[in-house]
């Protein structure tokens, strides 16, 4: 028997030791999941990201029940996939990439369908509450191959959470739907997680997990690379950018600020790169003014979760050597 620790037990999603290896026709092996160790907490918005053919999709289809696993093991609330497997697929909820839908019935039909499937009582089913949720109200009796394809993408969202589960997967969830939508759906989800929901999304927006995520594990080529709060994660790089509109013309950069690795656009912009580790701001505006440049304006302009990403998954830069699981 095995023996479960607390933290796992207490976790939204327990991953250890998953290793996913397909055998191709040829007889050769791939390994799309090396030994991931990751741990979702209860009630975080968690992020999980890395390039196209990370592993991402199959990390989730193997949490998922979708996909078997070659080894390791992944708990859901302490559930284990396999073990416990009915438990565990009533613990989560998953909006897949793909558009899985029965074209043959209503929008409000295929939930209250699907809530069934769950064996959902009908005086605790919300299904109206869910089409509201994600703009699809007015199309509650159309049927599904009716929708267009973002409808079809609000649909699967309700479908994955018929069932109120504890644990909710967003592949994609917003990939080819548009900024309305995108807006409704992540209020929708920044109260869920409010209220206690786990939430788990991958997304090729980076800008949308920097935003709503508390906690990011980027995946590339199969490895875990980085799991951190996403503060911490953007402040490991430690890069910042200073612009400044000089108050007269210059004819070029001052020598004595080549160490901020300037760039210069005529007549007055002049931006300078540093490190907050290496230098305050105080003393890079004492610098900037002892090289004779007055200021008119500035601002400045601190690292995205894009430049860490790239970053780590170019495999150009130390980060790798730490990867904060």
């Amino acid at each position: 028997m095995i023996s479960l620790s607390s933290s796992s037990q207490s976790a939204a999603i327990s991953i250890s030791g998953l290793t996913k290896v397909y055998r191709r026709r040829t007889g050769k092996t791939v390994e799309a999941l090396k030994g991931i160790d990751l741990e979702v907490p209860r009630g975080s918005f968690f992020g999980l990201l890395g390039p196209n053919g990370a592993g991402k999709s199959t990390l989730i289809n193997i949490v998922a029940g979708l996909t078997r696993k070659t080894a390791g093991r992944a708990l859901i609330c302490g559930h284990d996939i396999e073990r416990d497997m009915r438990a565990a697929r009533r613990s989560i909820g998953v909006v897949p990439q793909e558009l899985v839908l029965d074209p043959f019935f209503p929008a409000r039909e295929a939930l209250e369908v699907h809530a069934g499937l769950y064996g959902v009582p009908k005086a605790e089913r919300r299904t109206d509450e869910l089409l509201e949720a994600v703009g699809l109200t007015a199309e509650a009796h159309t049927y599904a191959r009716a929708l267009s394809g973002g409808m079809r993408r609000r649909l699967m969202v309700a479908k994955a959470l018929v069932h109120n589960p504890p644990v909710v997967v967003l592949d994609e969830p917003t990939a080819g739907v548009d900024v309305e939508l995108r807006q409704q759906l992540w209020r929708y989800m920044r109260a869920l997680n409010a209220k206690g929901t786990s939430i788990v999304l991958t997304t090729h927006y980076l800008e949308e997990a920097e935003a709503l995520c508390d906690r990011i594990a980027i995946i590339d080529k199969g490895a875990l690379i980085a799991c951190e709060p996403t503060e911490t994660l953007i402040a490991r790089l430690d890069h910042k950018e200073l612009h400044i509109t000089a108050t007269a013309d210059l004819d070029g950069v001052p020598e004595s600020l080549a160490r901020f690795e300037p760039s210069f656009e005529p007549p007055r912009r002049l931006t300078l790169h540093y490190r907050r580790g290496e230098i305050g701001i105080d003393a890079l505006l004492d610098a900037v003014r002892q090289a004779g440049v007055g200021i008119a304006d500035l601002t400045t302009e601190e690292s995205r979760l894009e430049d860490v990403f790239l970053h780590l998954t170019r495999r150009d830069g130390a980060l790798q050597s730490n990867p904060g699981r």
